[in-house]
């Protein structure tokens, strides 16, 4: 099984501490790529810089999945987060987790914008 790919932008304070937070209970099951300064993270998403830079991206199982959905990726892999996936894919809880995500990425987004 190929190791799932964690596609996300280390130069963004708030994005860095919650990866760093993951990547300490991931044990080796994640690799984490920072898009800030890897590459090859555009021709392995087939996404542009500025669509990396909008969400996080996971490649998993060859599929890319962006956004809010990447995260219950994560959580399900990480025995410490199982709980955030259960609770959030609901369907009656996802679409405003998904929303509240698009805000705050948003935001991030612009403020790495300005940044870089």
């Amino acid at each position: 099984k190929m190791k799932t790919k964690v596609y996300f932008n280390n130069s963004c304070s708030i994005c860095r501490t919650e990866i760093n937070e993951y990547k300490k209970h991931s044990e080796d099951k994640i690799e984490w790529v920072d898009i800030s300064t890897y590459d090859n993270s555009e021709s392995e998403t087939n996404k542009k810089k500025d669509e990396l830079y909008r969400r996080m991206h996971v490649l998993e199982n060859g599929k890319i999945i962006s956004g809010a959905e990447s995260f219950l990726i994560i959580w399900k892999q990480i025995p410490k987060y199982n709980f955030l996936c259960k609770f959030f894919k609901s369907p009656l809880v996802f679409p405003f987790f998904n929303i509240i995500y698009e805000v705050i990425a948003y935001f991030l987004y612009l403020k790495s914008k300005l940044s870089r």
